[in-house]
Order: C-alpha cells, then sequence, then structure tokens
C-alpha cells in the first residue's frame, strides 16, 4: 500500500472525503517528525513507537575501490512494533 491508498482508506474508514483524510494523514507525519526532531519519542500504544538513534561513527569500504573509507556519525529513525501489532500479524 502507497501513500494514496491509505489516505482513500482512512477516508472510506473515517467517513471522511479524500482531501481531508490527505490533510488528516499529512499532520500525523508532520508531528511525528517534529517531534522525533526535537529528540522526543511517539509512542502509540498498541500500535508502536517511534524513535531516534544514534548510530556511531564506522569504518567501510568504496566497492569500487575497495579503499578503507570513513562512515559518518547519524541519527536515524527507527520504530518498534507494539504488542497489539506484533499479534494482529501472527
Amino acid at each position: 500500500m502507497n501513500k494514496s491508498g491509505l489516505i482513500e482508506a482512512i477516508a472510506e474508514s473515517a467517513d471522511l472525503t479524500k482531501s481531508d483524510a490527505g490533510r488528516a494523514l499529512e499532520a500525523v507525519i508532520e508531528a511525528i517528525t517534529e517531534a522525533l526532531k526535537r529528540g522526543h519519542t511517539v509512542s502509540l500504544v498498541g500500535f508502536g513507537t517511534f524513535a531516534v538513534k544514534d548510530r556511531e561513527a564506522r569504518q567501510g569500504r568504496n566497492p569500487q575501490t575497495g579503499d578503507a573509507i570513513t562512515i559518518k556519525a547519524a541519527k536515524i529513525p527507527s520504530f518498534k512494533a507494539g504488542k497489539a501489532l506484533k499479534d494482529a500479524l501472527q
């Protein structure tokens, strides 16, 4: 399912127009993104938790030349599924 399919499903499930469902989805995505930028976690009970993790710098290899390179440290988004979501998939 892509974003437009998700918008259609939200619109049908919540009895909204597609444009209202699209704006609602954009608002949710924006709120989660802003919270993660501020260093907060976002927990949706039963669904899961969005967080930011720090990935340390590490050594890698240039695949074309085989030379060793340093891969910079980075902040990466992570998602941990909640129990209800895990149970729903079994």
